[in-house]
C-alpha cells in the first residue's frame, strides 16, 4: 500500500488538526482521532473503520505498530515527528501511531435491549472527560450503552476519547437531540414486552440507591454537572434515587456517581445470580 508523507503543514496536516479542537469539522468528516496501544487496538478488535495509521517516519517501529500496519487496510501516512507531536498533544513527545477513525451512526438501535438492561443517559454534559469516564464506568460494570442528550460536550473530542482509555469503543455512545427521540426508542421498546424502568439519580431521591430494585431493566439517567437533570427528564422518571453520602460534600461529580450507581447495580445483579 502506498505511504503519504508529510513533512510540513500542508493541507492534509491542517485537515487532521481540526479533528484535534473543531467539533463542526470533525462532525462532517465523520472521523476522528485515537492514540494509545489499547484504545487503538480495541477500535481494531471491535470492528471500528480504521481510515488512516500516521507514524514517525523517523524511527523504528515496535512489534505491535509494525503488526498494526500489516493487518489494518488503511491509508498510511507517515509524518516528521514534530508534526506527530502536535497530533498528539502529548508533553513528552509524539505518540507511536495515530489513528484516524470513523465515526459509528448516532442510532440508538446500537444499544440493544434485553431482559438484563442496563443504559444509561447523560443529560447535557458540558465536559467530555466526564464522557468518557462515565463509558469506562459503563464498560466495567456491564451496562449496555450511554446516551448523550442535548446540547452536550461531543462524545468523540479527544478527551472523551482518552478518558474511556478504550472502552469508548467496546460501548455503544449515541448522540441524542432531545428526551423525545431517547423516550419514543424507549416506548417501542417496551411495546415489544421490554419494561424498561426510566431511574433518575438526585441527591433529593425518593430511595436510597442501595435498596432499589436495580436488578430490573433500567435506564439510568445522570444530569448535567451543574444543573443536574432537566425539568423533562425529571418528569419522565419513574423512581429517583440517592447516593448516601456523610461528611461535608453535598454531592458527588457526575461521573462519580455514576459509577457509583453502576457498581450497585452490579452488585444487585451478581448477588441475584448467586442465589438463583
Amino acid at each position: 500500500m502506498a505511504v503519504q508523507r508529510i513533512s510540513t503543514r500542508n493541507a492534509r496536516f491542517q485537515q487532521l488538526q481540526t479533528l484535534l479542537n473543531n467539533r463542526t469539522k470533525r462532525g462532517r468528516a465523520k472521523e476522528f482521532l485515537v492514540q494509545g496501544v489499547r484504545p487503538i487496538t480495541m477500535a481494531v478488535e471491535h470492528g471500528w473503520t480504521i481510515r488512516s495509521l500516521l507514524y514517525d517516519a523517523s524511527r523504528p517501529l515496535s512489534r505491535w505498530a509494525e503488526d498494526l500496519l500489516r493487518r489494518v487496510g488503511a491509508e498510511r501516512v507517515a509524518m516528521v515527528p514534530q508534526l506527530l507531536a502536535e497530533l498528539s498533544e502529548k508533553a513528552d513527545g509524539a505518540a507511536e501511531v495515530l489513528a484516524v477513525v470513523e465515526m459509528a451512526p448516532d442510532s440508538l438501535s446500537r444499544i440493544k435491549v434485553n431482559d438484563d438492561f442496563l443504559g444509561l443517559v447523560f443529560d447535557r454534559p458540558t465536559q467530555p472527560g466526564n464522557i468518557g469516564s462515565i463509558v469506562r464506568s459503563a464498560d466495567a460494570f456491564g451496562a449496555d450503552g450511554l446516551i448523550v442528550t442535548g446540547h452536550a460536550a461531543d462524545p468523540y473530542d479527544p478527551k472523551s476519547v482518552r478518558a474511556s482509555t478504550g472502552s469508548f469503543f467496546a460501548v455503544p455512545v449515541v448522540r441524542s437531540q432531545s428526551h423525545h427521540e431517547v423516550m419514543e426508542w424507549l416506548e417501542k421498546e417496551r411495546a415489544q414486552g421490554r419494561p424498561v424502568a426510566v431511574v433518575g439519580t438526585d441527591e433529593d431521591g425518593d430511595a436510597d440507591v442501595s435498596e432499589f430494585d436495580l436488578t430490573q431493566p433500567v435506564l439510568l439517567l445522570i444530569g448535567n454537572e451543574t444543573a443536574g437533570l432537566s425539568a423533562a427528564w425529571r418528569e419522565l422518571c419513574d423512581h429517583v434515587v440517592s447516593i448516601p453520602m456523610t461528611g461535608s460534600a453535598s454531592s458527588l461529580n457526575a461521573s462519580n456517581a455514576a459509577s457509583v450507581v453502576l457498581y450497585e447495580a452490579r452488585r444487585q445483579r451478581l448477588a441475584r445470580q448467586r442465589t438463583a
